[in-house]
C-alpha cells in the first residue's frame, strides 16, 4: 500500500477511508448537502462574480435555492437584476451544481465590507 490518505485500508477486520471520500455521501443521507453546498455558494460568491461585482455585491445567506446577496446602492441593485441569468451561470459553473436556482438582491444599509 503506497500510504495515500484518499486510499481505503483494511485493519483489524475495520474498512478506514479518507474522510474526503466518507463525508458528501454523509451529507447527502443526513439530507444536509443542500445547505453545505448553499454555503459554499455564499463563500465562493467573490470567485464566482469575479471582482467588480464583489466589491459592490455580497452574499449573506441562502434558502430553499434562493441566494440572498446583499448589494451597494439601488443603482447596482438595478444593474445586477439585469445580469441576474449570468451571474446564476457564472455561480452554478464555479459551484459545478445547478443548486442556486435564484438570486434576491437587497439594498444593504451599512454599504459592502471589504
Amino acid at each position: 500500500m503506497s500510504g495515500h490518505a484518499a486510499e481505503t485500508s483494511r485493519r483489524g477486520g475495520l474498512s478506514v477511508e479518507s474522510i474526503a471520500r466518507v463525508l458528501p455521501s454523509l451529507l447527502r443521507e443526513l439530507g444536509l448537502e443542500a445547505g453545505v453546498l448553499g454555503w459554499r455558494a455564499v463563500t465562493e460568491w467573490p470567485d464566482a462574480v469575479g471582482p467588480r461585482v464583489a466589491r459592490r455585491a455580497r452574499a449573506v445567506s441562502f434558502k430553499d435555492g434562493t441566494l440572498l446577496v446583499e448589494v451597494e446602492g439601488s443603482s447596482w441593485r438595478y444593474e445586477l437584476g439585469f445580469l441576474k441569468r449570468d451571474l446564476l451561470r457564472q455561480l452554478n459553473r464555479h459551484l459545478g451544481s445547478q443548486l442556486v436556482r435564484d438570486l434576491e438582491f437587497i439594498k444593504t444599509r451599512g454599504g459592502i465590507r471589504r
